[in-house]
């Protein structure tokens, strides 16, 4: 466990692995399966639902104020490259499925971010994103749990 959330309550915990750029619900899940704390597996989910709105907002108010060509800016970009031929050619369920696969860079943080470059409509941004959240959800939850029954079986 990282030292920083060591005096914190175990829920609090599972929030903030949960809203860590990049790892977020595929950190979390594992590490609630391993500890036995299935429990928290709601709240996880939530928090993961959580990141929209104010991260929708933040790069409203902010994304204009990055330095052309810095890291900020040059991340951003790679993640509009990154989910544009899905989103374009598929529309709301294509930035869903970008959302959906649990490889890191592709979880809500980026859809989130994806949704605002390529000007989707909020609501429907939201819906693709909780959609692709639940999804990866079921996926990392269901590989975590066949994992630890292995691990436990051996």
């Amino acid at each position: 466990m990282p030292e920083f959330l060591a005096g914190l309550p175990a829920w609090l915990k599972y929030v903030f692995v949960s809203w860590i750029p990049t790892i977020e619900l595929r950190a979390a899940i594992p590490w609630a399966v391993a500890a036995g704390e299935q429990i928290y597996l709601p709240i996880i989910y939530l928090a993961s639902l959580a990141i929209f709105w104010p991260g929708y907002y933040f790069l409203e108010f902010v994304y204009k104020r990055f330095p052309e060509g810095g890291w900020l800016h040059r991340r951003f970009e790679k993640i509009r490259a990154k989910a544009h031929p899905l989103v374009e050619k598929y529309g709301f369920i294509g930035l869903a499925v970008f959302v959906a696969v649990p490889l890191p860079g592709t979880g809500a943080y980026a859809g989130t971010a994806a949704a605002w470059l390529l000007d989707m409509e909020p609501k429907r941004a939201f819906l693709a994103v909780s959609l692709g959240v639940t999804s990866a959800f079921l996926i990392v939850w269901g590989l975590s749990e066949l994992v630890g029954f292995g691990v436990r079986s051996i």
